[in-house]
């Protein structure tokens, strides 16, 4: 069953998505590879120091300042790039039934990227070695925790008739399932939401309203952590994807 969002008092409608100028056909065909070229035209530029501040709600209960580290994972079918997402298990503690990239808490003397990739094996049956690291999302945290989220944008074969079957665990997965980018990237499936600081986050540099991107797909919405972290995919790749070369690859018009 899909969770139920805490949207609090006094929210408000935000802006369009930062691709809702772009033509829808400049939102398809976008490929693995296209991915891959905004993400290393990005790292040429410079970027924002430090981690993205969030709402505590977009992260996981943090009983303890471990990190922890998720897999954003692509594949290409029919000449787009889809990303595999999972519906928690309703019955976890922390975020049950919400939709998150597969991934976990960092292990003692863990790398982050070890961490996503056993996270991923035990959760969805990713085998590691399939899988190549094409780039890193910026990391995510709270004011109120030093653990952070990293996020390795990341393909492999895919889950298709001739790449690797994943299978999930149930304990912590009730769904696996995955979403073409240009699905995404539609009209009417963004949308962004001002939502009143809590209670301890204000502070000096803190706006009193803290942004919250979401996916409304068919049965799930995606939020929190992960619609933010695909709301910066999409912005490297469909806004900022043509710096220092023409990363959409053969996006056209259509």
């Amino acid at each position: 069953m899909p969770a139920r969002i805490p949207r609090p008092e006094g929210m408000r409608l935000g802006p369009p998505a930062p691709w809702s100028a772009l033509p829808e056909g400049r939102r398809r065909g976008v490929s693995v590879d296209a991915v891959r070229l905004a993400l290393a035209a990005r790292s040429r530029q410079a970027r924002p120091q430090g981690p993205v501040d969030v709402t505590r709600g977009e992260l996981p209960f943090q009983s303890d300042s471990r990190p922890a580290a998720v897999l954003c994972l692509l594949f290409d079918e029919g000449g787009e790039a889809s990303v595999v997402l999972t519906r928690r298990s309703a019955h976890l503690r922390s975020h049950g039934g919400e939709v998150s990239f597969p991934g976990g808490r960092l292990r003692p003397g863990e790398t982050p990227l070890q961490a996503a990739l056993r996270e991923a094996n035990e959760e969805v049956g990713l085998r590691p070695a399939s899988v190549e690291v094409l780039g890193e999302l910026t990391p995510l945290t709270t004011r109120l925790s030093s653990a952070l989220v990293y996020c390795f944008v990341s393909r492999f074969e895919g889950p298709c008739a001739d790449g690797q079957a994943l299978r999930a665990d149930g304990s912590e997965v009730d769904k696996i399932f995955w979403v073409p980018l240009a699905r995404l990237a539609e009209n009417g499936v963004f949308h962004e939401e001002f939502w009143p600081a809590a209670e301890g986050d204000a502070g000096a540099g803190i706006a009193a309203f803290r942004s919250v991107p979401f996916f409304q797909l068919e049965e799930d919405v995606v939020w929190g952590a992960t619609g933010r972290l695909l709301t910066e995919l999409l912005d490297v790749v469909l806004v900022h994807g043509d710096a220092g070369g023409s990363a959409k690859g053969t996006l056209d018009e259509r």
